[in-house]
């Protein structure tokens, strides 16, 4: 990948950041080859500061780190396209993107992806999802069938919260297997545009 970084007097290029799973737009930085480079290597999006005149790394004081999944350029060659999967609120003023934009609550299922995982890595002493990963495979694949046998006889009834409750129920099983198995919610998205395709 050639980018010209000479389009620009202070030698940066935009580099805008999007949620690799969701499409949405979370910020905007800036990067030279040195900032370029080191995302590559290591796999976290990182700057140059301008107010800092220094590298920066998203997450390297609050933990939310953006986990590159891939960069691409533009027409020209000076500008970055760079999606990533971010680890927590974007912005410093808390919020998901540095456009104000809070979660929608499709992209509430990656956040509750990422809780789920958290539990799964350092289990939490009283945590239901710690407690049924410690049962393993089959407590987990039993409760999803539980789950999905409880859906179907509510979806003969005309009670939509109870409904829509044991749907809820049944999807968060389901992540927690994924979770399990060592998949996500993002690969069987992907299974189904492909065949969608």
């Amino acid at each position: 990948m050639i980018i010209d970084y000479s389009k620009y007097a202070d030698g940066l290029v935009p580099a805008i950041i999007q949620d690799d799973r969701t499409g949405k737009v979370l910020m905007l930085g800036f990067m030279n080859q040195e900032a370029l480079q080191k995302t590559t290597d290591s796999g976290k999006v990182t700057f140059y500061s301008r107010s800092k005149q220094r590298l920066w790394t998203k997450g390297e004081e609050s933990g939310n780190f953006l986990d590159l999944k891939s960069i691409i350029p533009d027409c020209d060659n000076d500008t970055l396209l760079v999606k990533a999967v971010p680890r927590g609120p974007v912005c410093h003023t808390g919020a998901d993107t540095c456009f104000n934009e809070v979660n929608k609550s499709i992209d509430f299922i990656y956040l509750l992806e990422e809780v789920i995982a958290g539990r799964q890595q350092k289990p939490a002493e009283g945590s239901y999802v710690s407690g049924l990963f410690k049962k393993g495979i089959n407590a987990i694949a039993q409760k999803v069938g539980e789950e999905a046998v409880e859906l179907v006889i509510e979806a003969k009834d005309n009670d939509k919260d109870k409904f829509l409750g044991e749907a809820a129920d049944l999807l968060f099983h389901y992540l927690i297997l994924l979770r399990e198995k060592g998949h996500s919610l993002y690969e069987v998205a992907n299974v189904l545009e492909k065949r969608h395709q």
